[in-house]
């Protein structure tokens, strides 16, 4: 295209002797009039401003923010903390601010129904197999309850078996028992006197505490070597040495100072399980510090015989929220918004569940757990999940078998 730009209007004409629109007279030959850069070529302009914090998810478009948030040290931008509006906390709604800054929320999808019939055929079948099939029915309760909770569209997995806990709890009970009932029944049974009799209880007593650290780290590492999610297995590598050295110490400190020790004892402990922890290659971190939750701790010391010791739901809440606070993998940190109120509600309710039926309802009460769990809990930042990559890790039943032997056998921290 060949036109004329007039120097006085501005006016891009066909050439023509005048300006169609002043009159000017416009002499010499006409400029080659060349078109603007296409959208791939034009220079990339500063990110446009808008209003308002929006809420990202399948049905609703990506806006922008009316102020890009300040960015942080690692270079990309911070978590979006605002709380989703009532309508948009559902199952897999994604709330996201500019950049790679999103909210997750995890659900959980099962039922007390389904529950209860899976505990009912365990109970029948451990029965009839004199209590044989009591660890594939655990086993198929844990596959269950993984499988019901769902994360950025995914669900997790669970990969034991029965077989595997049942070899494990074989290999503790030869490796961990026989020395127990040796020390327990050897005395007596040969008619030793009351002092050997007492010197080997103490004795006992102190083997079977230090087979603890064993049993926690090793069925830790068990349970986490046996989840994934989008096929990606956890693991835990943290070493049972180091853990033993933790117990020792905290429960000393714990005693020497009459309790005061506890709220740092605990988070040390909570912290050695989460640092050493993996999603594939991605570590979880834990920054938290005792001395945050020693003032909450005391309050609640002082106000429990006031409020007949309700006051420690609020305690337990405080800490449960300050544990997911404090925990982070990648650039995505955890949050809780978990109330003392709602944590006591949960617990009158599942002790009137069980009271009334008299323990049936204990599949209801894990299902209420989960969800209870939840709703208060989402994972904010920026997460690349395509860069996490398979880091499996070998994991032996024995410390899950040792686990249910020494009676520490807590599940997935729901029942």
């Amino acid at each position: 295209m060949i036109g004329v730009k007039c120097p006085k209007c501005g006016l891009m004409q066909m050439s023509s002797p005048s300006c169609k629109s002043c009159g000017t007279e416009l002499n010499g030959p006409a400029p080659h009039y060349t078109p603007p850069p296409a959208v791939a070529d034009r220079p990339i302009s500063p990110p446009r401003q808008s209003a308002g914090p929006i809420y990202r998810s399948e049905k609703t478009p990506s806006l922008m923010l009316d102020e890009p948030p300040p960015l942080m040290a690692h270079g990309g931008p911070p978590a979006v903390v605002q709380e989703a509006p009532p309508q948009m906390a559902q199952e897999g709604t994604l709330f996201s601010g500019p950049g790679e800054s999103e909210i997750y929320w995890l659900t959980f999808h099962g039922t007390g129904g389904s529950l209860f019939g899976i505990q009912i055929v365990n109970m029948l079948l451990t029965i009839l197999t004199l209590g044989g099939y009591y660890f594939w029915g655990k086993s198929k309760v844990r596959t269950y309850i993984l499988s019901q909770i769902e994360f950025a569209g995914d669900r997790f997995a669970y990969h034991g078996t029965g077989k595997e806990l049942l070899m494990g709890f074989l290999k503790a009970v030869l490796i961990f028992g026989v020395p127990l009932a040796v020390l327990l029944l050897g005395p007596e049974l040969g008619g030793a006197s009351e002092t050997v009799n007492g010197v080997s209880f103490l004795l006992a007593y102190g083997v079977a505490f230090l087979f603890v650290p064993v049993a926690k780290v090793g069925a830790r590492r068990y349970r986490m070597s046996r989840t994934s999610w989008r096929g990606i297995r956890f693991s835990f590598r943290g070493q049972i040495m180091d853990f033993f050295k933790l117990l020792m110490k905290g429960q000393f400190l714990t005693m020497l100072t009459f309790g005061l020790y506890y709220p740092y004892f605990e988070t040390r402990k909570h912290g050695f399980m989460v640092d050493h922890s993996y999603f594939g290659n991605q570590k979880f971190n834990f920054d938290g510090h005792g001395r945050d939750l020693w003032r909450p701790y005391i309050t609640a010391m002082l106000l429990a015989p006031f409020t007949l010791g309700l006051y420690w739901f609020w305690f337990f809440a405080e800490k449960h929220r300050y544990f997911w606070d404090n925990t982070s993998v990648g650039y995505a940190r955890f949050r809780s918004t978990m109330t003392g109120g709602a944590y006591l509600w949960l617990w009158v309710g599942n002790i009137l569940l069980l009271v009334v039926t008299l323990g049936l309802a204990w599949p209801w009460v894990v299902v209420r757990n989960a969800q209870f769990t939840f709703r208060y809990l989402t994972l904010e930042g920026s997460l690349d999940l395509a860069e996490i990559q398979q880091e499996a890790q070998f994991a032996s039943p024995t410390g899950e078998g040792l686990a249910s032997f020494l009676d520490l056998d807590s599940g997935f921290d729901f029942g």
